[in-house]
Parts: structure tokens; sequence; C-alpha cells
């Protein structure tokens, strides 16, 4: 597991049932290529964020695969429409196995 890992959502606390939002990710992440050296002289292993899954009352919202080229704090801002009160729940996975998440609610009037 990567180390100083955090993940950050933005959206709005309340909407209109119907409504579309801006949801707006970022995960703090040190991203690791694989290729460089520690001070041991061994590689350093591969840690890159590769996958953002996103759920919506446990409908998928978004499923993006990520490759290497994306930057060491990946930021995705996308519009979601929110039919009901509810709870988004995020994923980020890692190439090292590990899996981050957090969740936001909303309240749908």
């Amino acid at each position: 597991m990567a180390i100083g890992v955090k993940p950050r959502v933005k959206i709005p606390k309340t909407a209109k049932a119907g409504d579309t939002i801006t949801v707006k990710t970022l995960i703090t992440h040190n991203m690791e290529s694989g290729h460089r050296r520690g001070d041991d002289g061994q590689r350093i292993p591969r840690s890159i964020i590769n996958r953002l899954i996103v759920d919506f009352n446990g409908m998928n919202v978004i499923d993006v695969a990520l490759e290497p080229f994306i930057s060491a704090n990946p930021y995705f801002q996308f519009d979601a429409i929110v039919p009901e009160s509810g709870e988004f729940h995020f994923r980020w996975f890692d190439d090292d196995g590990s899996i981050y998440e957090t969740s936001k609610s909303i309240s749908v009037s």
C-alpha cells in the first residue's frame, strides 16, 4: 500500500430529483513507474492507480481504466444525474493490489 494516499471527492450536499450534478475526484498518490532504483540499487516496485469505479446506490456510474501516462495525482470530473437521495461510493485500484475507498452522500428533494 502506498504511503500518504488521500482520496478527495466534492459533490453537492443537496439536489433536486433528476438534477445533473458535477462530481470532482482527486486522489493524492505518489505514483511509481517501476523503472527507478532506490538507494539500495533495487528497482522500486511499480505503483500506479490503474482504475476508478464510482457507484451510486449500488448502480455503476463510471468505470475508468487508467494508463501509466495519467498524472501522479489523478483528477476526474464528470456529471451524474441523481434520481434520489443516496450515496456515491468511490474506489481507486493500485497496481500493488491496494484499493482506496471513500463515500459521499447527497440528499435529493
